[in-house]
């Protein structure tokens, strides 16, 4: 899913996952998940679930009672959930956390909604343009740059992007033959 969020707005949750459907008849949902962190989700922590992970209005703190992982899926169960028909309408709905709440990062990572608007240069210094969006392609994500050469796709790998820092707003990239026409 693309991340489209300008540098100055940081959103108020990260995405966990995203409600399939329900699973079984005791009210448990499948979940599929978005995040390289399921781990994030434990029982008797708190999540958002709501249509808009941009919107804090449209959601609704749940606590979670039970999670499992079932194939390459979460089952989570919630409080007050009890049965099919009460988890049938949190179908296509997202599983988020506070960002305030999330789990703090390593030194060097970052959030993708933190890449967006930053600043794109080669390592020689030449200005190739700002992070428009984000592409998360499952095998590695995908930094959209527009800037004087037009649109450029740098993939996220150690190969291309050398450094990243989200407070000078800054990335250093190394193009890759075949990534820009000279």
């Amino acid at each position: 899913m693309p991340s489209q969020s300008p540098l100055s707005t940081q959103p108020p949750f990260l995405l966990l996952g995203r409600v399939l459907r329900p699973h079984g008849v005791r009210g448990e949902l499948r979940v599929e998940v978005l995040t390289a962190y399921p781990e994030r989700i434990m029982p008797e922590s708190y999540v958002y679930i709501g249509p808009d992970p941009d919107d804090a209005s449209t959601a609704t703190e749940r606590r979670v009672v039970g999670v499992r992982k079932h194939s390459k899926y979460l089952i989570l169960q919630l409080e007050h959930i009890r049965d099919r028909t009460a988890a049938e309408p949190l179908r296509s709905q997202y599983v988020m956390v506070a960002l305030n709440d999330a789990v703090p990062l390593e030194e060097g990572e970052f959030y993708l909604y933190q890449v967006i608007g930053i600043s794109v240069y080669t390592a020689e210094d030449e200005y190739l343009g700002d992070v428009s969006e984000v592409i998360e392609t499952g095998a590695n994500d995908v930094y959209v740059v527009h800037g004087p050469r037009g649109e450029i796709l740098l993939p996220a790998i150690e190969d291309c992007i050398l450094n990243v820092d989200v407070n000078a707003k800054k990335m250093i990239v190394q193009l890759l033959d075949g990534l820009v026409d000279n």
